[in-house]
């Protein structure tokens, strides 16, 4: 009778390890298969992560060459500050992101490089603020460089 308890209690421990390695493989397996689609939503939701917590000197840091040409870190940290913060009155911001979209080539202006198998990923921020409730809704670009993944927007006409 004793030896039929052993036998059960170390048949369950033997299921919920096996399960929980099944559970661990799984996941590990998924994210070594996330396809380039996926990671590049996620990025997104690391840039608008930071910008949540106001920490833009952070998401500056993921913004592709390009864009990085446009204003220095000290002029971008300075600027999102002043203008989310103080002009509009708000804190924070909650966000949306729609599917991404790959785009084959694709670039940031007239002047910018053309860019191979680009992702375009919907974002929509809602602020509420001391003037009210309002959205805004950006189109936001990734590209694969090397290892990184990197933000773009759009500045064409």
């Amino acid at each position: 009778m004793l030896r039929k308890r052993r036998r059960r209690r170390n048949m369950v421990i033997i299921l919920v390890l096996l399960l929980f390695c099944i559970g661990v493989g799984w996941l590990f397996v998924r994210g070594l298969f996330t396809s380039p689609g996926e990671q590049a939503q996620q990025v997104v939701d690391e840039f608008y992560q930071y910008e949540q917590k106001a920490n833009f000197s952070k998401s500056w840091e993921m913004f592709h060459p390009f864009i990085k040409e446009k204003f220095t870190k000290g002029h971008y940290v300075q600027d999102r500050a002043h203008v989310f913060m103080n002009h509009f009155g708000v804190e924070s911001f909650s966000y949306t992101l729609g599917e991404p979209e790959e785009l084959e080539k694709w670039q940031a202006s007239a002047e910018g490089p053309e860019l191979s198998f680009v992702y375009k990923v919907p974002v929509v921020q809602v602020y509420k603020g001391k003037y009210g409730n309002f959205s805004l809704q950006q189109d936001v670009f990734v590209v694969q460089e090397k290892e990184d993944w990197l933000i773009l927007w759009d500045y064409n006409q």
